[in-house]
């Protein structure tokens, strides 16, 4: 498993906004591309500083986002952000996500 690490930080009083178009436009996204397991996004205190952590079945999944995918979400949320965000990659060591298969019955 691989996870990259984003560091944001917003506009003033842009979280509620921030939130809204990340749900509605980027996690659709991110949850079509190949490797994609999860997403994970804490807001500091006063709303703008943010980190979201996104994990992937493997490192070449999560630069295939990042080469193909990341900078159109960053297009998306750019008038919610002030400077650049800082991005970190690393190898996941240990992990409680599962995932979970559903049977259906025959």
């Amino acid at each position: 498993m691989f996870a990259r690490h984003i560091s944001i930080h917003l506009k003033s009083n842009m979280l509620s906004d921030y939130t809204r178009a990340f749900e509605k436009d980027v996690l659709p996204l991110l949850r079509k591309q190949n490797g994609f397991l999860d997403e994970i996004t804490f807001a500091g205190p006063g709303g703008v500083d943010v980190t979201a952590i996104s994990l992937w079945d493997s490192k070449n999944e999560a630069d295939g986002y990042n080469t193909n995918a990341y900078p159109q979400v960053l297009k998306t949320l750019a008038r919610f952000i002030e400077g650049t965000p800082q991005v970190h990659t690393y190898d996941v060591v240990t992990s409680t996500l599962q995932k979970h298969e559903v049977l259906a019955a025959v």
